[in-house]
């Protein structure tokens, strides 16, 4: 269905990637619970392995259940071809993998999820790969740190832990000056409240374990290629424009043209990573998509009304939702996220860090937990857990200092959330 862009998001959601299996007439996908497939002759497997033809091989490449995932992906998102895998975390990696090389850089966002702040700054090393982190609201600061060795720049669409919004266009412009691709996490926004492709991003991450999935049931990632990047115009991406030694010296932007991302994610990517998401995950995760839009509606309805709430209250310093009126990023809302500022924030609290743990420790309908997006709400204290590991600069540079909680608010009764938050915080002074 990724030919038919006339249909709505909530008609998209449930069709786009699905149709009525040919082998039974099922109509939900069915979970293709298997390894290999049978090659209809020697000739046909030669043609499979040598990316001549479209087919399936083996389950840590390619899989049914997860290619209609893959295409419902790409069908939301508005993109080429999109390449899903085992989390949010393999997605990033899979996402840099045919861009960077020994001694290159990604240019990044200082606001992120603390596990992809050390991803970056810590474990990429492993590979020769560095990262530099800076404000995003500060554009001459991205323009600078940008260099001859920089193969990306790196951001998320609403920021975790704080949900403070990102100007993607002007990101786009920065990275499609210095030709480069703009990569966007989208997880906490999903593409119901914000479609990056639309604003100039080249390529789009998601963890799908959150909103997507919507219930905390299984880990996915997935990354959506635009295929609008030319990946042959400056020779700083060889792993697409050059000739790939695995297969004989085929060049995957010259073979593939739109879609050369997501074939090389997947005939390179998940052949050599194995970062592969198995297919009970996928059907999960479709299941989750097909209420995505009735869920998101009903997330960001909660939080306008539990931050305006939160904000008038005594024991609160400050909120950070974008939704606010008093929150800077406000003006950014209706151009980035039309339909909402997204339902994730987090809670300055007066009494500072032991507030705080008396706050998380007391509440009782949400979950102490170390997610996102989930239709239960969920808090968390960011500098404890999820930013541990990072130092006090890093943490106050990503909105997570000592004396800050972060909420992820879910569809339950605004009511009783808010309900058991002033019991909460009633106990944490």
């Amino acid at each position: 269905m990724t030919d038919t862009p006339s249909y709505g998001f909530d008609t998209l959601q449930i069709h786009a990637g699905s149709r009525p299996d040919p082998a039974t007439g099922a109509r939900q996908t069915p979970i293709y619970q298997t390894t290999a497939y049978v090659f209809r002759d020697a000739d046909h497997a030669a043609a499979l392995f040598n990316l001549q033809e479209v087919g399936y091989i083996y389950s840590r490449l390619t899989n049914p259940t997860v290619s209609a995932l893959q295409e419902r992906m790409a069908t939301l998102e508005g993109g080429a071809g999109a390449v899903c895998c085992s989390s949010g975390h393999g997605a990033q990696i899979m996402a840099l993998f045919p861009l960077m090389g020994p001694g290159k850089n990604v240019v990044s966002s200082t606001r992120l999820y603390g596990g992809t702040v050390t991803q970056f700054s810590q474990t990429i090393k492993r590979f020769g790969w560095s990262a530099k982190f800076v404000d995003t609201d500060d554009l001459d600061a991205v323009k600078a740190a940008i260099d001859d060795d920089t193969r990306a720049l790196f951001c998320e669409s609403i920021a975790n832990p704080g949900g403070y919004i990102t100007d993607l266009e002007a990101m786009a412009k920065i990275a499609d000056d210095a030709g480069i691709p703009l990569i966007v996490d989208n997880t906490s926004a999903t593409p119901f409240l914000c479609r990056p492709i639309e604003h100039g991003a080249t390529l789009v991450v998601h963890s799908m374990t959150k909103f997507l999935t919507g219930n905390g049931t299984v880990t996915g990632g997935a990354i959506v290629d635009s295929g609008t990047f030319d990946w042959s115009a400056s020779g700083k991406f060889p792993s697409l424009s050059e000739p790939e030694p695995a297969y004989h010296g085929l060049k995957f932007h010259e073979t593939f043209g739109p879609l050369a991302f997501t074939f090389h994610g997947i005939a390179v990517g998940l052949r050599d990573l194995g970062m592969t998401l198995n297919p009970q995950a996928a059907h999960y995760t479709m299941l989750g998509i097909e209420t995505l839009s009735l869920r998101m509606e009903k997330h960001v309805a909660n939080a306008e009304k539990i931050a305006q709430w939160l904000e008038g209250h005594d024991a609160v310093e400050k909120v950070t939702y974008a939704g606010l009126k008093s929150s800077p990023y406000y003006d950014r809302v209706a151009k980035v996220c039309p339909k909402g500022a997204g339902s994730l924030f987090t809670v300055t609290l007066k009494g500072g860090y032991e507030s705080c743990v008396k706050f998380v420790d007391a509440l009782n309908l949400f979950s102490h937990v170390a997610n996102l997006g989930d239709t239960r709400s969920l808090v968390i204290h960011s500098a404890s857990t999820t930013h541990r590991q990072l130092t006090p600069e890093q943490q106050k540079a990503a909105g997570a200092e000592p004396n800050v909680v972060r909420l992820s608010i879910g569809i339950e009764d605004a009511d009783d959330l808010i309900a058991d938050l002033d019991q909460a915080l009633k106990a944490s002074a």
